[in-house]
């Protein structure tokens, strides 16, 4: 018996179905990554795997502020294949995702999957040189950061100044172990959090991932002026 899709605490394009997280699939028939489909009444959703997706783990583990809706305009930096900006698509629908990954490999991979799903715009550069694709990017209304680097708040920062408006929120996956394996992850997450503040954002909430990801915080942050 197909289950009645249920709106998640209220999220834009976020849905309940049979016990999962799941977003409505703008490209019916298209999985991403082998992903489960359900459907009800002619519509597809896409099952969202919070073991493969950082930002589903967080709504699952209570992420509060979701600044996505259907005409958002997303910078993803460190997009790998495209997994959970596949997911990010199907909820900003009428809107775009500028996809920043450094490894050519990758990028492959995610140059397909913008030939399908046409709202994401896949950019092969270095997250660390925001300047390299100034011209390529317009102001965004979030900024959403998972790279596995040691300078993963300052490159966090310096695309927030470059790119966000002044309204607008970043989320950032801090991965603790990409900093310092041999440090405690707890202290590294005050560390980081201290740097962000004193770099002048307001940290509106954090997030551990796990059980589904370990050594993993999110942040979800906005300008403090």
């Amino acid at each position: 018996m197909e289950q009645e899709p249920q709106l998640w605490n209220n999220f834009t394009g976020v849905y309940h179905i049979d016990n999962h997280l799941a977003t409505n699939n703008i490209i019916p028939g298209q999985k991403v990554y082998g992903e489960q489909i359900k459907e009800y009444q002619g519509m597809e959703y896409r099952i969202w795997n919070p073991r493969r997706s950082k930002l589903a783990a967080a709504i699952l583990n209570g992420l509060k502020t979701f600044p996505f809706n259907e005409n958002s305009k997303v910078l993803y930096l460190g997009a790998s294949t495209g997994t959970t900006p596949s997911h990010i698509s199907d909820i900003v629908k009428k809107g775009l995702i500028y996809c920043v990954e450094f490894s050519p490999r990758m990028m492959r991979k995610l140059v397909d999957l913008s030939q399908i799903r046409s709202n994401l715009i896949p950019i092969l550069e270095d997250a660390t040189k925001p300047f390299n694709y100034l011209h390529l990017v317009e102001k965004v209304d979030i900024l959403y950061a998972d790279v596995a680097q040691p300078q993963q708040s300052k490159i966090f920062m310096e695309n927030m100044r470059l790119f966000l408006k002044e309204e607008g929120k970043g989320i950032l996956m801090l991965k603790a172990r990409s900093i310092d394996v041999t440090r405690n992850p707890d202290e590294i997450f005050q560390e980081e959090e201290s740097r962000l503040k004193t770099a002048g954002l307001r940290i509106l909430q954090k997030i551990d991932l796990k059980p589904y990801e370990k050594d993993h915080m999110a942040f979800v942050c906005e300008f403090g002026f």
